[in-house]
Parts: structure tokens; C-alpha cells; sequence
């Protein structure tokens, strides 16, 4: 229902309108600087990644490689919520309703901090076990727990920049989140060689000094970020009686608490089995183990077009959507399907290409990663052209909140199929069964995602409608 054209909702409209103009280039635009925000945040890890192996050695990237998929790990616990208030918030931006864009935010970031703090707590005091779960070698496994746990402490406040760039992106506005993007990237990058290493008047901290230099990266942001969202007047900012959203009404909060879970349960899948993957190539030893930390981060930036694609499709087609501008929305996907093919086949492409040159950026280069590393790309790296479509079509099914069918296709995938598939095909295929099962999966799965797109029945409940059913219960 669109607010009255008076009133402050009313006449409340998105940083960049996403329910106007030529499909292409506006999407295009939206996406760019959510492509580069994304680039820019692998070329940090990457970086970091760096600093950790040419100072601390193959060990300590083992280390890294084991903790970061926990720290993937304790974000599905919450980031669902905020991909649950982002569609809220897209969806009554597009019908020009700020109060209900708000009320999401408040909602969202009361449980981002509540259960942000919660997973430090817990996640503190299981770092140990879960790294044994996961066969995490014996020579990294004291790095990779003090690397965990301080990452771990990390959290509230990474939860706060991610939420505030979130709804920011779903009121039309990727610019804001890519400047402090940058911010953040400088402060991150700058400041590990010094606090890893103890260069000039910083202490040697080791591995936990990358974490610190990620701690101190997030507080500079989150700070920044608040300022610059008060201070422009920004639609996702509080003031007033509006602080009572963090306190949010029972009915608005189960519809978050619904949806955001379920919508977390896809990232906490996606988490669970690249835990189960690395736990499978821990056992090909640490040579194997870094080589895949290696391959992971080269996929990164190959994933960055598609997941900037996604990202933008999903921002786009929720204004539409709330605004009931249903005709645009398949052309929306199908605009952002030809850009991902286009994108990730370069993207493939350079890395293929350049792929010695880019490897021997981590390792050293008498190193027996460097080989097992090529062949990870080789077999498994040309794949991610298959993950994109993924990701493209579930960014346009994610903008109406639909959230069940996603799911069950992606526990059937990647549990199913290539964890599977990596397990049971070693007998013939040795541990490049590990790299083929990425190919064997990700084909398998793109083809019944596109079925699920265009037959299902996605596009039944509009998420802001039931919102204000909510609302009025």
C-alpha cells in the first residue's frame, strides 16, 4: 500500500531509484560499485593472506585457512537477518514507505548485536574443539586457534559495518558502502605487516596481529559509517521516537526472526561445507591444505562479478517488487545473467592465464603448493561460470524473501552432491576427486536453480506486504 503523497514517506525515495529507466545500464551502474567494494574486500584477505605466509610460513596459512571458514561460519549465524532486513528495506523503498524502511533497520540491528556477541561467547569456548573436528593439521592447529579467537572478538563490530552496508545498498545506494570499503581496506592491509611482524613501535604479535589490524579496520569504519549516515540524513538512520525500532514489535521481529533464520540456514550450508571440504584436504597434509587456501582466494575475485551481480539484481528487482513493477524484474535477472556470463568468462579467463604468476604470490617458489594449487584452478576453476548463474537467479527469488526452496536446493547441492561426490569418487580419482566435485556440482546445481526460477512459485507473497500484516495483527 503506497503512503500518502504528503506525508514524509511518501515523498521518501531511494538514493539511486531502482524502479526507473533503461533495465541495463541501470543495473549495471548499481552494480559496478558493489563490484568493486567486493574486488577490493578479496584484494584485503588477500593481502593479509600474504603477509601471513611471507612471514609466518605455510603453517600459519593452514592456520588462517582453517579459522576463516569458522569465521565464515559465526557470520551465517546472524548475516541472515540482515539479507532478510535489506529485502524489507529495498521492497518499502520501492513504494516510497521510509517508516517501514526503518522499522526493518531497527529490527535488524538489535539482532545483529545481540546475537553477534552471543556467537563470540560461544564461539570462544568451542575454537578448540571445532578446529579438531575439522582435522585441522597439528602444526597449524595453535595458530589457527589463537588466529580464531581473536578474529572471533572481531565480530560486534563487523556486524555493524556489514549491516549498515547492507541497508544502505537496499535503499539504492552502493557508494557509501564502497568508500568506507576503501577506509577500512587501508586501515586493515596497512596495519598487519606492522602488528604481524612488530615493525617500528608496534609489538610482534604474530598471527593475532592480523586480527587486531582487522579489529581496529572495523571500529575506524563502523565509526565512520554512523557519522556519515547522521550526518547526510541518510533513509536507514534513527532518530527520535524512531529508537524504539530497536525495540521491535513482536510480530515484525518473528517475520525477521523467520525469514533472516532461514536465509541464514543457506549461508550457514555454504559455511558448513567448505568446513567439510577443507576438513576433506586436510588430510592430503599441509601442502594440500595451503594450496586450496591459495585456489580459494584466486576464487574469490573470479566470484566477485557474479556476487556483485547478484547482490544488484537482488537490490533492484526487491524496489520493483514493492513497487509491483513485476514486468521489470525477469528482465532485471535476465540483464544480470548476460553481465555475470560476460564478467566471470573474463575473470575465468585472466586467472587461467596468469595462474603460476598469481600463485606464486602466496607461496614460495620452491614450493610443492605451487603445483597442487595449478591443478586445483585447472580442474575446478572454469566451474565458478555455472556458480554465477546460481547466484544471479537466487539474488532475484531472494528479493520477494523466498527463502525454503533455496535452501533445500543448496543442502541437496553442496551436502549432497559435491561433499558426496569428493568422498566417494577418491578410490578412482585420488584427491583430484576433491577439485572435480566443485564442476560436478556446480553444473548440477545452476540447472536446477534456472527450473526453480522460472516454473516455481516464488513470486506469490510480496515480503512487505506481509510485513504490514505484522504489523497490524
Amino acid at each position: 500500500m503506497l503512503r500518502s503523497p504528503g506525508s514524509d514517506e511518501g515523498m521518501a525515495r531511494p538514493k539511486r531509484d531502482l524502479t526507473e529507466g533503461a533495465i541495463g545500464p541501470t543495473l549495471l551502474m548499481f552494480a559496478v560499485p558493489t563490484l568493486v567494494a567486493n574486488v577490493l574486500q578479496s584484494l584485503n584477505a588477500s593481502i593479509n593472506t600474504i603477509w601471513i605466509g611471507r612471514f609466518l610460513g605455510e603453517a600459519a596459512l593452514a592456520a588462517a585457512s582453517n579459522a576463516t571458514n569458522i569465521i565464515f561460519l559465526s557470520f551465517s549465524a546472524f548475516f541472515g537477518f540482515g539479507m532478510a532486513a535489506t529485502v524489507l528495506v529495498g521492497q518499502h523503498m520501492g513504494r516510497r514507505d521510509l517508516d517501514g524502511a526503518r522499522k526493518a533497520v531497527g529490527a535488524a540491528t538489535a539482532l545483529f548485536l545481540g546475537i553477534s556477541i552471543l556467537v563470540v561467547i560461544l564461539g570462544v569456548a568451542l575454537t578448540d574443539r571445532l578446529l579438531h573436528l575439522m582435522g585441522t593439521p597439528a602444526a597449524a592447529a595453535p595458530m589457527a586457534s589463537a588466529y580464531l579467537k581473536a578474529m572471533l572478538a572481531t565480530l560486534p563490530f563487523s556486524a555493524v559495518v556489514v549491516l549498515l552496508m547492507m541497508t544502505l545498498r537496499g535503499t539504492g545506494d552502493a557508494m557509501t558502502p564502497l568508500w568506507f570499503m576503501i577506509v577500512g581496506i587501508i586501515f586493515d592491509a596497512g596495519l598487519n605487516p606492522f602488528l604481524i611482524a612488530g615493525i617500528g613501535p608496534f609489538p610482534a604479535l604474530g598471527i593475532v596481529g592480523s586480527a587486531v589490524a582487522t579489529l581496529i579496520s572495523n571500529l575506524v569504519s563502523a565509526t565512520g559509517l554512523l557519522i556519515v549516515v547522521y550526518w547526510r540524513d541518510l533513509p536507514i538512520r534513527l532518530r527520535g521516537p524512531e529508537w524504539r525500532y530497536l525495540l521491535p514489535e513482536p510480530a515484525l521481529l518473528r517475520l525477521i526472526l523467520a525469514k533472516g533464520t532461514l536465509m541464514g540456514l543457506q549461508m550457514l550450508v555454504m559455511t558448513l561445507s567448505g568446513l567439510v571440504m577443507v576438513g576433506l584436504v586436510n588430510h592430503a597434509g599441509v601442502y594440500a591444505t595451503a594450496a586450496y587456501g591459495v585456489a580459494f582466494q584466486l576464487w574469490n575475485y573470479v566470484q566477485m562479478p557474479s556476487m556483485a551481480m547478484g547482490a544488484a539484481v537482488s537490490a533492484m528487482a526487491a524496489q520493483n517488487i514493492g513497487a509491483g513493477r513485476w514486468d521489470r524484474v525477469r528482465s532485471i535477472t535476465n540483464a544480470g545473467l548476460l553481465y555475470n556470463l560476460l564478467l566471470t568468462g573474463v575473470a575465468i579467463a585472466l586467472v587461467s592465464w596468469f595462474d603460476r604468476e598469481l600463485i606464486g604470490l602466496f607461496i614460495g617458489s620452491g614450493s610443492p603448493s605451487i603445483y597442487i594449487a595449478e591443478r586445483i584452478q585447472l580442474i575446478a576453476g572454469w566451474s565458478l561460470l555455472f556458480a554465477g548463474i546460481t547466484m544471479v537467479l537466487f539474488g532475484a527469488v531472494r528479493a520477494n524473501g523466498v527463502v525454503v526452496g533455496p535452501l533445500v536446493i543448496m543442502v541437496v547441492n553442496l551436502l549432497v552432491l559435491r561433499i558426496g561426490f569428493a568422498a566417494l569418487a577418491q578410490p578412482w580419482l585420488g584427491f583430484d576427486a576433491l577439485w572435480w566435485a566443485f564442476p560436478f556440482s556446480s553444473i548440477l546445481n545452476a540447472g536446477v536453480v534456472a527450473v526453480y526460477y522460472y516454473r516455481g512459485r516464488w513470486r506469490k507473497t510480496v515480503l512487505a506486504n506481509a510485513a504490514e500484516r505484522a504489523e497490524r495483527v
